[in-house]
């Protein structure tokens, strides 16, 4: 997940619904429930487990995180630009729905 220091994200599969990333925590229920939602609807998508990374990783999300969500809580998603704090799974739902 982290090569030379920097944030590295893993990547999973799946239908093209764009630029969809989550940054999560491995021990966050609610991030797990998030990922289940986005593998369910099979699209494609990368994540980041923040806190996995070493620290110049992890700082280098936080900055990005705090840039999308000023409140730095998990599950944050950005689905082409548009930012989920928290577990809304209709909301994430509607944006990801297929054709």
């Amino acid at each position: 997940m982290l090569i030379g220091g920097k944030m590295e994200f893993q990547n999973v599969e799946g239908r093209d619904a764009g630029e969809v990333t989550l940054y999560a925590l491995s021990t966050c229920g609610w991030c797990k429930k998030t990922r289940d939602i986005i593998d369910s609807l099979g699209v494609r998508y990368r994540y980041v487990y923040v806190d996995l990374l070493d620290e110049k990783g992890r700082n280098e999300a936080v900055e990005i995180i705090k840039k999308l969500n000023p409140n730095l809580s998990f599950p944050t998603v950005d689905v082409n630009g548009k930012i989920i704090v928290g577990f809304k799974d209709e909301e994430l739902k509607e944006l990801l729905k297929g054709e």
